[in-house]
Parts: structure tokens; C-alpha cells; sequence
């Protein structure tokens, strides 16, 4: 009868310590997915922030609560006790901590979308967030167990002046990158144009380099530091829509009326079938020079973004070529004629 109550009494922190283990697995497998689901129809962004906090990490604070009851079930010492409860405070203040950070995180990057401006979303704001949380929760946990994080700080302070005179280029594209963000003119998604020939979409500001992405699909990779000097063309700014020119030339014999007719039907029939015109903008027709062989002139189109221009100019040029020979307008060959004088 002893044998068997002793039996009982060591088997109970086991026992208590698995049950710790399968509540959280059953909270996290089962109940946040329930509340997951509601929240997605409920359309609830807020709630799937702390719900993608929570994952993965409440099944180790439940099992932490199960082994702290089970402590309090066995005899030991006072003082293996104490040590136990420490790095049990540790687990679960590592756990709240990497909890706010993941909250923080969704936060910053919900704020940016729904602000919008200047506060945009980089991994560079995501990252500061995150090792922000981090630090604060490393230097609760050391002020618990006894360290003095006074004597962390200054150092950190007296180390920070050597940090920044080592890693100069680093800070220079550090701050680089927060004042190309924070002036709102570079933004992820952005199509641009270097000074020094590289183009392509944004992907992403980090805390050293810009990523760009070529219509290629190649990575192209720029220091903030000299993306913030050099001279940038942003071809979303003032908005997306640009206006793109096509130069052609006729022959002097062309009725000029009938020529910017047919070259207007052309355009409109281009740019409807593409569906990539820009609604209230006619399309313009500018004659421009005589030239040595033509009269030469500009097509001027409205497209919705920088990309379009390609397959507007190929389709035009092929469907104006057709057009003109169907219409019996020429299209001059560069003709040079040369006179020579015979010496008598």
C-alpha cells in the first residue's frame, strides 16, 4: 500500500507536466485554428496579428506552467527550487518577448499599409522593431538573474563610439536608407531609373542595400548610400501614367490631313485592343521637322505604366506599317543625291 501511494506521488509531476504539454498542444492546434477561422471571415487583420504571434509559442508556456506545478509537488531543495524557477522565468520571459516582437512587427507593417506616405514597409523597420522588443527582453531577464545591466549599458555606450568609426560605410548606408524612406519618394514597387543606367522595380529598402528587381528578372543590388546621391528618375511619381513618343516620317507627296487620320485610328485601335490607354487623354500627333528624305513626326501615347510601352510601341509599329501600305502612304527609304562635277 506505501509502495503503491509512493508510486502515485512520483508518477504525479510526470503526469502534471504532460498535461501542461497537451493542453497547449490542443490549444494551439485546435483552438487558435478555430479562432483563426472566425477571425478570417470576421475580416479581423488585428486578431491574426496575435494569432501568428501565439503560434509556436504557447505550447512551451504551457508546459512551463506544468512543470512549475510539478515542482511544487516534489520534495527537493530549497535551493535547486529557486534555480528551477529562474530558468523558468527565463523560458517564459523569452517566450513574451519573441510574442511582442511578432506583434510589434504586424503592427508596424499594418500602420504602414493603412498609413501609407513616408512610413512604408521595409524589412529594414520590420528588423529595428524586432531587435528592439529582443533587447528589452534580454535585459529583463538579466537584471532577474542577478546581472547588472548598468555596467552592459555603458560599455555599450563607450563601445558604440569604436562600433561607429569601424563600420562607417555600414552607418552611412544605414541612414542612408532611413532618409530615402522616411522622404517618401523611393518606395517598394516603385519602377526607376539610375544615373548610372541600372532600372527596375524596388523589391525592398534594408538596412544596408536597395534591392532592385530588372524587367530581366535580375537582382540588382545598390548601396543606400549611393542611391541617396545619385540621380534618380522615378517613373511613378507624380502617379504611374506616362507619356511615350514614337517617331516616323512620311514621304513629301503624302496628303499630311489624311496621314494624321489614319495614324490616329491606328493609335486608338492599339491602344484599345491592348487596354493599357489612359482614360480622358487623346493621343497626339506632332509633326516635327522636314527631313532630309521626310516629313518627319512624333505619335504621342498615354499608357498606364512604365512596362506598357513595350508592347504598345511593337504593336503600333507593325499596325501602322500595315495600315500605311494599305492606305498607299510611303514610308521613304533615306535618300542622298550626290552631284559630281567632271573637271574639263
Amino acid at each position: 500500500m506505501v509502495a503503491d501511494i509512493l508510486s502515485v506521488k512520483n508518477l504525479l509531476p510526470l503526469i502534471i507536466i504532460f498535461a501542461g504539454f497537451l493542453i497547449g498542444t490542443i490549444f494551439e492546434k485546435i483552438i487558435l485554428r478555430e479562432i483563426k477561422s472566425i477571425s478570417a471571415k470576421a475580416k479581423w487583420i488585428s486578431d491574426d496579428i496575435f494569432i501568428k504571434a501565439l503560434r509556436g509559442t504557447t505550447t512551451l508556456l504551457f508546459l512551463a506552467a506544468g512543470i512549475y506545478w510539478a515542482l511544487e509537488t516534489t520534495e527537493i531543495s530549497r535551493e535547486m527550487l529557486s534555480f528551477l524557477h529562474k530558468v523558468l522565468f527565463v523560458i517564459v520571459i523569452f517566450s513574451v518577448t519573441l510574442i511582442l516582437s511578432r506583434i510589434a512587427v504586424g503592427f508596424v507593417n499594418l500602420y504602414s499599409k493603412r498609413a501609407g506616405g513616408a512610413f512604408i514597409s521595409t524589412s529594414m523597420f520590420t528588423n529595428i522593431t524586432r531587435i528592439l522588443v529582443l533587447i528589452i527582453g534580454i535585459l529583463i531577464i538579466l537584471q532577474y538573474v542577478g546581472i547588472s545591466i548598468a555596467p552592459i549599458l555603458t560599455a555599450l555606450g563607450v563601445g558604440g563610439l569604436a562600433v561607429a568609426l569601424a563600420l562607417q560605410d555600414t552607418l552611412s548606408n544605414l541612414f542612408a536608407g532611413i532618409h530615402v524612406i522616411a522622404s517618401g519618394q523611393l518606395k517598394p514597387g516603385h519602377y526607376l531609373r539610375l544615373s548610372s543606367g541600372e532600372e527596375g522595380y524596388i523589391a525592398d529598402i534594408t538596412w544596408r542595400y536597395t534591392t532592385i528587381r530588372s524587367l530581366q528578372n535580375n537582382t540588382i543590388i545598390v548601396p543606400n548610400s549611393k542611391l541617396a546621391s545619385a540621380i534618380v528618375t522615378n517613373f511613378n511619381i507624380p502617379d504611374q501614367k506616362i507619356l511615350i513618343s514614337i517617331e516616323a516620317g512620311v514621304s513629301y507627296d503624302s496628303d499630311l490631313e489624311k496621314v494624321e487620320r489614319v495614324t490616329t485610328e491606328v493609335a486608338r485601335e492599339v491602344m484599345k485592343d491592348i487596354r493599357v490607354d489612359v482614360p480622358g487623354f487623346d493621343h497626339i500627333i506632332s509633326y516635327k521637322k522636314f527631313g532630309e528624305s521626310s516629313i518627319d513626326f512624333h505619335v504621342y501615347l498615354h499608357v498606364k505604366e512604365f512596362v506598357d510601352q513595350y508592347a504598345v510601341k511593337h504593336e503600333f509599329i507593325k499596325r501602322l506599317h500595315k495600315r500605311y501600305r494599305e492606305e498607299g502612304i510611303e514610308i521613304p527609304f533615306p535618300v542622298r543625291t550626290v552631284y559630281m562635277k567632271e573637271k574639263i
